[in-house]
């Protein structure tokens, strides 16, 4: 059996002391309790270590071979308790973040940028998902956890609310309305709404939706031909606009800008994890609630 590694970590202090008097000292142990260890550690090993005399302590050839290999097995020891502590913190392993293309402006960027940063033993993929899909693969367990625009509906999962959004209209440059620092609602409906194909994203969909409810007369929604298209063609035409949140102000097109909608409620977006949580989701909610905080994502 192994020796226990107190009593190594005891017997290299003193291979570098020889002498018991300052290797107690050195340890914050009493002399005899380091004699009586180093003469178990002796009967573990079945050998001498030390040859000690009333002037002086040298080491044996063995002693010697143990004061030389010790000190990289203990090293060895220390990293693996060190993994095995990151493991049970959270630190460690591979971590699958599943995102709509919607929350990858800033809020997905940043979240992973902060975990890999704060954790370097951390493997993180983050990988583009139609919203829909989110929620259930995190509570099957394909991804570890999700970033979604809206609170999606499912069951098995536990939803953080991660950041709240201006609404806002995305609009070409040369729109009449693009000279306002803020849009009315009524005034943005008398123009055609493109609104994002409701498949895609029911909840966010509906909210946009029902910002125009009140409106007389009611406007003319369509959705784009192509999804997700960065060129934004449709909103070019100088009579379009999309209703979005501010994150759109953050990949703006050349020609577009954004403009916030007036007295409408802001959209949110959600951190989703495992009803049952491990280390790592654990993690996960401590580095998104602590960057949350930091960049003002929640005010008041």
């Amino acid at each position: 059996m192994a020796p226990d590694t107190v009593s190594l970590r005891y017997f290299l202090v003193l291979a570098q002391e020889l002498n018991f008097t300052r290797a107690a000292a050195r340890i914050g142990v009493a002399q005899p309790a380091l004699s009586a260890r180093m003469r178990r550690l002796e009967a573990e090993l079945g050998t001498a270590l030390l040859a000690r005399s009333t002037r002086s302590v040298e080491l044996t050839a063995a002693g010697a071979a143990l004061a030389e290999s010790a000190p990289p097995a203990l090293a060895a020891l220390d990293r693996a308790w060190d993994t095995a502590r990151s493991a049970a913190a959270g630190e460690l392993g591979p971590l699958r973040i599943g995102y709509s293309l919607s929350t990858g402006a800033g809020t997905v960027p940043a979240l992973v940028d902060r975990l890999v940063r704060d954790n370097g033993g951390l493997r993180v993929g983050a990988v583009p998902m139609a919203t829909p899909e989110i929620t259930p693969a995190v509570a099957d367990g394909r991804i570890d956890a999700g970033i979604t625009r809206g609170e999606q509906p499912g069951p098995g999962v536990r939803r953080v609310l991660l950041r709240r959004v201006r609404v806002g209209v995305q609009l070409a440059q040369h729109h009449p309305l693009a000279g306002h620092r803020e849009v009315g609602i009524a005034d943005a409906a008398g123009y055609p709404l493109r609104l994002p194909d409701r498949a895609a994203n029911p909840v966010v969909h509906d909210q946009l939706a029902a910002l125009f409810r009140d409106t007389r007369p009611h406007p003319r929604f369509h959705t784009p031909a192509v999804a997700f298209d960065m060129s934004q063609r449709d909103l070019r035409d100088g009579i379009t606009l999309a209703p979005a949140g501010e994150a759109a102000a953050e990949v703006q097109p050349d020609g577009l800008t954004w403009r916030p909608l007036r007295g409408a409620p802001g959209l949110t977006i959600h951190l989703v994890l495992p009803q049952e949580r491990s280390p790592l989701h654990r993690r996960v909610l401590a580095v998104a609630e602590a960057l949350a905080h930091e960049l003002d994502w929640l005010p008041d």
